[in-house]
């Protein structure tokens, strides 16, 4: 082994090290890089050269209109969580389906799903729930282990359902290592993915391990009927009335759900164009339901949704030749729908900023963006003088040397992300580990798509697992004191194991990624 591939190692084993020891991420990063970087001139073996290129990765990656989406799907999520959609959900559907054996543990993993397709934040999602739900479930009578299962497991299930600030970095990341790994194969039009593909590819697994984590819930009430005892009737409430309550809880999510991730499945916006919806329409239903104004505010979120099928219809570009009457008088709808969502938008953010909740959400929605660029800028540093010591042969050297070929080398990379997952947050695994990684692997002939949702379950998969898991550390932050850390732990090793047989399912069906993305893009 000579000294360029001796420093790499190492400094990957550095990496590792300082960030288990607790350094911020972003500064670890770059310092890491710049430590092996000058080490690496002082040697003669790394060409300075390599950081010339940094300034123009940078201003790259701050100009990538993908990226764009990250601050929208946060300030969306953010919002949300503010505007008390969670409660709500929570609520009803504890009642709709506490009557049931199980009921609770089932309304967790819908409220999950429906919170996971609205925000896409785990931390927000595991904290709520577990402030909400738990002291419920616990007060009912449900099994410690089992109501803290149910909690953490539906509350990373924004790591895979889409919309989810996950795929949308792994997209952006794969859409590169995708198109490197066919130059590399000597392919001068390279192929690409999108964003949109993850997402289409991520529907059926997530929808899947709901339905697995559901069917769970209903076996443990059925053998062990003490863990999850049904609730007593509510005879204060009829029944055409907690159908009623349920449904206006529902309808607000659902609706917001349906004009983001229909109108990228549609192919009617893009990523970045449907965070932007996304983003407008938590505006509108945290106004409803903070401020006194309803009228304007639901008037506005009729035309968003009116604006949104327009636009599926009718070219709206003002700029060309052949304008109709027609063309006139559809662009003359879209206007008056503009200024429809520009009034609610308006009432809404003035509402908000009274309550003191746009301040909140401002400031929350910059710390995360901010961090997740800063740590980019750090992982673009880390890549280039990685490569330049010879990174990316000593890596295609070691996984295609693996004894089953792509098979072994596929398990490798996957075990390998299992592990970094218990001390590292994702953005650093997708910014730094996939880079390298995924090149090789894609030369390898293996799809993308499926690639990419394998990472992400695998993700979601470690951030559950004791000892170390992120969403366990979430639960243990808000759970009560009667709830020991043995509780947390067994109660999600059952959630653990249907998470790997969907990664073994996903493994022998590639299509279940695969397919639905070739149905709506081809």
């Amino acid at each position: 082994m000579d000294i360029r591939e001796s420093l790499d190692i190492l400094m990957f084993i550095g990496l590792v090290v300082a960030l288990m020891s607790g350094y911020p991420v972003a500064f670890t990063l770059g310092g890491v890089a710049l430590l092996f970087g000058l080490l690496g001139i002082g040697l003669e073996v790394f060409d300075f050269g390599y950081m010339a290129v940094l300034p123009q990765r940078i201003y790259g990656n701050m100009t990538n209109d993908v990226l764009i989406a990250v601050p929208l799907f946060v300030f969306m999520g953010i919002m949300l969580e503010r505007s008390k959609v969670a409660e709500d959900l929570l609520e009803n559907m504890g009642r709709l389906f506490g009557t049931l054996r199980g009921g609770l543990g089932i309304s967790v993993s819908i409220v999950g799903a429906l919170l996971a397709a609205s925000t896409g934040i785990v931390g927000a999602t595991v904290v709520t729930m577990g402030l909400l739900s738990l002291p419920t479930m616990l007060r009912r009578g449900y099994d410690p282990a089992l109501a803290c299962g149910s909690i953490a497991a539906a509350g990373t299930l924004g790591q895979i359902i889409p919309p989810s600030i996950v795929l949308v970095l792994l997209g952006d990341t794969l859409a590169n290592s995708y198109q490197k790994a066919q130059l590399e194969q000597g392919i001068f039009t390279p192929e690409t993915i999108s964003v949109g593909d993850l997402f289409a590819g991520a529907l059926i697994p997530g929808l899947m391990l709901v339905g697995f984590y559901i069917l769970y819930q209903v076996w443990r009430a059925i053998t062990d009927p003490a863990s999850s005892p049904a609730l007593p009737v509510d005879h204060s409430m009829s029944t055409g009335d907690l159908y009623k309550r349920t449904l206006q809880a529902l309808i607000a999510p659902l609706t917001l759900i349906i004009a983001v991730m229909g109108s990228i499945l549609a192919g009617i916006a893009t990523p970045t164009e449907a965070a932007a919806v996304g983003a407008v329409g938590s505006i509108l239903l945290a106004g409803e339901r903070i401020s006194g104004a309803k009228r304007p505010v639901r008037l506005a979120a009729f035309a968003l949704i009116a604006l949104l099928v327009e636009t599926s219809y009718f070219d709206l570009r003002i700029a060309r030749a052949d304008l109709g009457a027609g063309a006139m008088l559809g662009i003359l709808l879209a206007g008056v729908l503009s200024l429809a969502i520009a009034w609610g938008l308006f009432v809404s953010l003035y509402r908000l900023w009274l309550n003191g909740v746009l301040n909140e959400v401002m400031q929350s929605t910059a710390r995360v963006t901010s961090m997740v660029f800063v740590i980019l800028i750090g992982a673009a540093l880390f890549s280039l003088v990685f490569r330049g010591l010879g990174g990316d042969d000593t890596v295609h050297a070691f996984l295609t040397s693996m004894p089953g070929g792509t098979v072994g080398a596929v398990i490798t990379v996957m075990a390998i992300m299992f592990a970094l997952g218990f001390f590292i947050d994702f953005i650093e695994i997708i910014f730094v580990v996939v880079p390298i990684v995924a090149p090789v692997l894609l030369q390898m002939g293996i799809d993308p798509i499926w690639l990419g949702i394998m990472m992400a379950v695998n993700l979601q998969t470690s951030f559950l697992t004791p000892p170390f898991g992120f969403a366990l550390f979430y639960l243990r932050g808000v759970a009560p004191e009667s709830v020991t850390t043995m509780h947390i732990y067994r109660g999600v090793i059952p959630f653990v194991l249907i998470q790997i047989f969907m990664l073994i399912i996903l493994a022998g069906f590639p299509a279940l990624a695969t397919w639905l993305p070739k149905v709506l893009f081809g």
